[in-house]
């Protein structure tokens, strides 16, 4: 069996794996690129996986590197959860996995790790960078009229304007995509994404039963607002969200995380607003009474050179990553 053979073997033990590190997924937003999976087993008397390293393998020209796939939140080392690791057996496994990457011979690596992970300390001690970063969860939504009290005076304003407006479920992943497109032309940006990419996504998610779309709406049906929502069995991620720019002051914004917190509570999950590192983003997030969670970036050079190809690289292909 290939490593990705063992490994999509492995996470159907493991209840607790975020969305973002399952193979399908994988398969899914590194359509056309290879990805592959580091394989960390017990000792000689115990033949099973206790932890895995997927990760997306990019390379051009003489350059090789490891780096997040799009729309793709964490990554990373994820830890057997049915073990417990002493801090040596930790050690152990973190050093093993710094050991593989050499002989995959790159010139830079960059992961996000699941929040709460104890491998990013770990690694920064085998001379890998550490980057705090931070996303936005709301854990507890049994009581929903309590979630929504802890909205800022803002948002409640907003929600009163968008009573004229209501929800619905019923667009195609086609129709979000040129939604999406149109409304960031309006605001003279360039979307992130291809038409594919989105495509190949959502038809792996809706096989599976793991996401909606949902639109905010006028009377007349015309969309305000939209979201590609995802989830695993644990949380709803607000993957896409995208907005009308001539309808800023309807309300549909605030609408739209509304309902889908009420989507996430009739599933029993906890909802992620995916975070952002931009200010502006990160301050519209907190006014939802949102808790911020910090996770952590690994990265390390293995060629100073490539900080400068990188860099150019990046500029080349920043559309569709």
């Amino acid at each position: 069996m290939t490593n990705k053979e063992i490994y999509a073997e492995w996470v159907k033990t493991q209840s607790r794996l975020p969305l973002f590190m399952q193979p399908w997924w994988l398969d899914a937003v590194c359509a056309g690129k290879e990805w592959n999976v580091i394989l960390i087993f017990g000792d000689e008397s115990e033949q099973s996986v206790i932890a895995a390293m997927p990760y997306l393998l990019r390379s051009k020209w003489w350059m090789k590197w490891i780096t997040m796939p799009q729309q793709t939140q964490i990554g990373g080392l994820w830890l057997d959860e049915h073990r417990m690791f002493s801090p040596e057996e930790l050690k152990a496994v973190c050093q093993q996995v710094s050991q593989m990457l050499e002989t995959l011979k790159l010139h830079y690596y960059y992961q996000q790790f699941p929040v709460g992970s104890p491998c990013p300390e770990l690694f920064s001690s085998l001379g890998f960078k550490v980057k705090e970063r931070v996303t936005y969860r709301i854990d507890d939504l049994s009581d929903l009229d309590k979630v929504i009290d802890g909205f800022s005076k803002n948002k409640k304003r907003q929600l009163q304007k968008a009573l004229s407006l209501h929800a619905e479920s019923n667009i195609s992943g086609e129709e979000f995509y040129t939604l999406h497109q149109q409304w960031l032309a309006r605001q003279k940006r360039t979307i992130s994404y291809s038409r594919e990419f989105l495509l190949v996504v959502e038809q792996k998610l809706r096989k599976r039963h793991q996401s909606q779309i949902l639109t905010i709406c006028n009377p007349d049906h015309e969309p305000y607002a939209a979201a590609l929502l995802v989830w695993d069995s644990q949380r709803m991620y607000y993957l896409l969200p995208c907005f009308n720019p001539d309808c800023k002051e309807s309300g549909a914004g605030s609408l739209l995380v509304l309902e889908a917190l009420k989507l996430a509570r009739e599933k029993g999950l906890s909802f992620d607003f995916e975070g952002s590192m931009i200010r502006s983003v990160a301050q519209h997030y907190k006014q939802f009474g949102s808790t911020p969670c910090t996770y952590y970036g690994v990265e390390k050079y293995y060629n100073g050179w490539f900080r400068i190809p990188m860099f150019w690289n990046w500029l080349c292909t920043r559309k569709y990553n």
